[in-house]
């Protein structure tokens, strides 16, 4: 079943760290955002496999938004 990944702050992304295809655990960093001059993991929320990574290096996301997806 298919998880949403949620950006937990506003910022602009960093780096993502992770490729659709790419198998992480609870806790791996999925992207890097950067915010008030920090960089900030958002971290997968369980085990599986990225779908699709929602986000481009250099964009904006507000909190909430979808910035990749698990199955």
């Amino acid at each position: 079943m298919a998880e949403e990944v949620k950006a937990h702050i506003t910022g602009v992304v960093f780096q993502i760290t992770a490729k659709a295809g790419d198998a992480v655990a609870e806790g791996d960093p999925v992207i890097v955002l950067e915010s008030m001059k920090m960089e900030i993991p958002v971290e997968a929320p369980r085990a599986g496999t990225v779908k699709e990574i929602m986000v481009a290096e250099g964009q904006t996301v507000q909190e909430g938004d979808t910035v990749a997806v698990l199955e």
